[in-house]
C-alpha cells in the first residue's frame, strides 16, 4: 500500500464508518494517548518494566494506531504524506548526510 492508498482507504473508512473526522485538536490528543501506549509496550518488552497479568502487548498495533491518527490529522489538514514524507528526506539527506557516519557514539569503535 502506498502512502496514497492509505490516506484514501482511512478518507474512505471515515466516511462511511467514522461519520466525520474528530477535531483537529481532539486528534492530536488521540495522537498523544496513541504513543503513550506504543510507549507503555516498548517500556516493558525492551526496557525494564514488566508485563501486568492480561496486559495487551500486540506492538503492532498499536505502532498502526499511532500511524492511523497521523493519516487522520494528514487528511483533515492538506498534508500529502508522500509529498511531505519525501520533501523530508531530502532534507534530512542534505542535513544530516555526514552527521551519523562521524558520529563516533553510533560507529562500531565508539562503543
Amino acid at each position: 500500500m502506498t502512502l496514497k492508498e492509505l490516506q484514501n482507504q482511512v478518507d474512505n473508512w471515515i466516511n462511511e464508518y467514522g461519520v466525520r473526522y474528530f477535531s483537529e485538536l481532539t486528534n492530536m490528543a488521540v495522537l498523544t494517548e496513541e504513543v503513550g501506549e506504543l510507549a507503555r509496550i516498548m517500556a516493558r518488552k525492551y526496557g525494564d518494566q514488566s508485563f501486568k497479568k492480561d496486559e495487551k502487548e500486540d506492538l503492532g498495533d498499536e505502532i498502526a494506531d499511532v500511524l492511523w491518527v497521523l493519516t487522520c490529522i494528514a487528511n483533515q489538514t492538506g498534508v500529502d504524506l508522500t509529498e511531505a514524507l519525501e520533501r523530508n528526506m531530502r532534507k534530512k539527506t542534505e542535513r544530516d548526510n555526514k552527521r551519523h557516519i562521524n558520529n563516533p557514539k553510533l560507529t562500531e569503535n565508539g562503543k
